[in-house]
């Protein structure tokens, strides 16, 4: 199987939303998505993009994402947080969400950032052992997982 990762373009916003309500069944909240796709198309591609996402393609269809912003902490400096990361349902287990989590790493990496975080809910298994793998720091709750610098230059 052949995945193409590449930057996401304002053409790719409707597939994104797809992908974003389906994450947000299987987190069960299907009706916390309430952002327009004017609005998801204007702070990403508008006068002033606040989000940036890589896109997998596997026969020119989105089949996953990850989508960050860069986060500030007054303790640990600019941080890449990775706001939404999925792969459909039907790809997962297929390496595209290691290719898009490792794609993150680099992008952190490059643009120097003091680590990387994202939240990740304390019933979703899969995605902890995933993050695992990596050897995240995964905090008690509503899981708050980082990766240091020292651990993003390791990676």
């Amino acid at each position: 199987m052949d995945i193409n990762l590449r930057v996401a373009k304002k053409e790719d916003c409707v597939r994104l939303l797809e992908l974003i309500n389906e994450l947000a069944i299987y987190e069960k909240a299907p009706e916390e998505v309430t952002v327009t796709l004017q609005e998801f198309e204007d702070t990403g591609f508008g006068t002033r993009p606040v989000w940036k996402a890589f896109v997998a393609e596997v026969d020119g269809i989105v089949v996953g994402f990850a989508l960050y912003y860069i986060r500030y902490s007054t303790w640990k400096g600019s941080r890449l947080y990775l706001e939404d990361f999925i792969v459909t349902e039907s790809m997962r287990g297929k390496k595209v969400g290691k290719l898009l989590f490792e794609r993150c790493i680099e992008e952190a990496k490059e643009l120097g950032f003091s680590g990387m975080v994202w939240q990740v809910l304390d019933w979703n298994e899969p995605a902890i052992n995933f993050y695992n793998k990596y050897e995240a720091n995964i905090e008690a709750g509503w899981l708050n997982a980082s990766l240091s610098k020292e651990q993003l230059l390791n990676l």
